[in-house]
């Protein structure tokens, strides 16, 4: 019979654990601890690995698939060899959100950031310009789009990867963009759905 320990249970246990000493709370712990695994579900991330295979039809210079909903970055290397899944911050909403195939057209160590014309309008108290280091939201790194004003980069925010945070760029950690900067070319594809 497997036991299992109501919110109401566990949190009685806990409160008696509180008031008991060291060492009955260690001998006790097991116990309360199998109690708790047995009625707690774990938390999975909603990631899964991808296939590459119904979004490109080859893999050519690799490939970039970036999955909005999920938020998270697929890569694979052109021999295949390498396969990495990456979180992501996601654009704050389906206006700023741009979908569809692109290409890395430049790759930036120590990118420089200005905001775009439309970040402007909406936020006229944020500066025209900020060189490389932490103050910069592009963080560390950043692959250019095809696309005018897009890319994927890097934060020192790290709140943000995982949400909806960004004015319509993909943001990675920086740790992640350094090496997905290493990973990829420019020519890379990149889909985003």
């Amino acid at each position: 019979m497997t036991k299992t320990l109501s919110r109401r249970g566990f949190l009685a246990a806990s409160a008696a654990m509180v008031g008991t000493s060291a060492v009955a709370q260690t001998a006790g712990s097991t116990e309360v601890e199998a109690d708790i695994s047995a009625s707690v579900q774990r938390n999975v991330a909603s990631f899964r690995s991808l296939d590459w295979q119904p979004y490109f039809s080859n893999l050519n210079k690799g490939a970039v698939l970036v999955d909005i909903q999920s938020r998270a970055l697929h890569f694979w290397s052109e021999d295949q060899a390498v396969y990495k899944l990456f979180p992501t911050s996601v654009p704050l909403s389906e206006e700023l959100t741009r979908k569809g195939r692109t290409a890395i057209t430049r790759k930036v160590e120590g990118p420089s950031w200005a905001p775009t014309p439309s970040m402007k309008i909406r936020n006229p108290e944020w500066p025209d310009f900020i060189g490389p280091g932490p103050d910069n939201p592009l963080g560390t790194h950043a692959l250019h789009l095809s696309w005018q004003y897009y890319r994927i980069h890097g934060t020192h925010d790290t709140r943000k990867i995982g949400r909806r945070s960004s004015n319509g760029c993909i943001g990675l950690y920086n740790e992640q963009i350094a090496e997905l900067y290493n990973l990829t070319q420019v020519g890379t594809q990149v889909l985003l759905i």
